[in-house]
């Protein structure tokens, strides 16, 4: 064991690290004495992670970082590793000040009492990554509560995609942004993906799909009815709207026989995989929110593109994702920031609901229109009836190519196109 963290550690030392593309998240304000915590950098399975990290201790003396992927399978999943590692680090370092970087240590028993040792022995400056909210706030060990900080890593949002594909705004025109714009939209933000060839894209995100579901739900859940989960997948995948009920019912006519617990489980992990994000209908009642359902939104455009049917891959729906992704991310970054979706017994419908502490922030539709005339009707009608029910006059419409604003019932709405709503902060 001793042998092999050696091993890890020199060839650190001496492994060139690849060319980074720079992204929005800064991790490197973290790097100061000023702040005594460990750095969680949170994200799904090949959304950058390691390359952020890579970035970093491209900018520290390379014998004063060291990076481990716990994920190497020369490292066992066994927490004596852990105080096997606290020994190598004295005799590698002995009492200078250095910092770890330390990839999917979540997979290690007592990763969380042994990191906090680490810190507070402030020989260490500790960033760590995971693909698991484990990591985040809401599900961090009680022993690093108040000790960690949580930076969510997504992936490419559509200026970092312009960048990582080279391309300037200001050289494009209108029709060339729309034809990336639709190509983001399909292939979705995954760095990897995003670089290669199209013939290559569905090749590697069905690789992903696969690691996923064997890595991050079968092995570290147990998971024993497999073919029942790539059905509730299936089917949340193939969903605007889900409840526990249906797919139990559908699950329960197709022949599997598995309870609601059981399914409610199944739901929990794709969420603590940050591969699905249900967005609840907004009511100031917790009862009114359980029983109403809600809405699938997943980390990526490709993978509803490339393991859905045809209408639920449709552009309206990966407009709406896209967004969706967009609007989590603020979350993240601002607690008192939540979302919701709205709809009333007339059928009145809103998109998404934007709260900010305890106001309504924002109403927002996503509609795949270029011209007024393919305007909905119903759209603006539920806009228009939100927002006297919600008392805002913040009333936006995000359209695939349609800027303008328009009067209604002493109402001002704005259509915005998607991409310069992507772009907003950049233009």
């Amino acid at each position: 064991m001793r042998q092999f963290l050696r091993e890890i550690i020199q060839e650190w030392h001496t492994r060139e690290l690849p060319k980074i593309k720079k992204r929005e998240v800064d991790i490197h304000r973290y790097l100061t004495p000023t702040i005594s915590k460990i750095v969680s950098i949170v994200g799904f399975r090949r959304s950058g992670k390691t390359y952020l990290l890579f970035d970093l201790a491209k900018t520290l003396n390379r014998e004063d970082c060291l990076y481990i992927n716990f994920e190497d399978e020369r490292i066992p999943e066994d927490a004596a590793i852990l105080t096997e590692l606290s020994n190598i680090l004295l005799e590698f370092y002995g009492d200078r000040k250095i910092t770890l970087i330390l990839d999917e240590i979540q997979n290690i028993p007592n990763w969380s009492k042994w990191l906090r040792r680490m810190l507070d022995t402030h020989r260490y400056t500790i960033f760590i990554s995971g693909s698991s909210s484990k990591l985040s706030p809401a599900e961090i060990p009680t022993e690093l509560r108040g000790r960690s900080l949580t930076v969510y890593l997504f992936p490419l949002s559509f200026a970092e995609y312009l960048e990582f594909l080279n391309k300037n705004i200001k050289n494009l025109s209108h029709g060339v942004i729309l034809n990336i714009l639709r190509e983001y939209l399909i292939f979705g933000g995954f760095p990897e993906i995003a670089l290669v060839e199209r013939g290559k894209k569905y090749l590697i995100i069905e690789d992903y799909f696969s690691t996923f579901i064997t890595r991050d739900i079968f092995e570290r859940y147990n998971v024993r009815q497999k073919a029942a989960f790539k059905e509730v997948l299936r089917l949340l995948l193939n969903s605007t709207y889900f409840t526990i009920n249906k797919i139990a019912n559908i699950l329960k006519n197709a022949g599997y026989n598995i309870g609601k617990g059981t399914l409610a489980n199944y739901i929990h992990y794709l969420q603590e995989s940050l591969f699905l994000y249900p967005v609840e209908f907004f009511s100031p009642k917790a009862k009114e929110r359980i029983q109403y359902p809600r809405k699938a939104y997943f980390i990526d455009n490709f993978l509803i593109y490339r393991f859905t049917s045809g209408i639920s891959s449709n552009i309206s729906r990966l407009m709406e994702n896209t967004v969706a992704l967009e609007l989590i991310k603020k979350t993240k970054k601002d607690p008192t920031l939540d979302i919701f979706y709205w709809k009333d017994y007339s059928q009145h419908e809103i998109d998404f609901v934007v709260k900010e502490h305890t106001n309504i922030k924002e109403l927002i539709q996503v509609s795949y229109v270029a011209s007024e005339i393919e305007l909905n009707n119903r759209e603006i009608k539920s806009l228009i009836k939100g927002s006297h029910v919600f008392n805002t006059s913040n009333l936006k419409i995000i359209t695939w190519d349609l800027e303008k604003e328009l009067k209604v019932k002493n109402k001002t709405i704005t259509l915005i196109p998607l991409w310069k709503w992507l772009l907003q902060h950049k233009l």
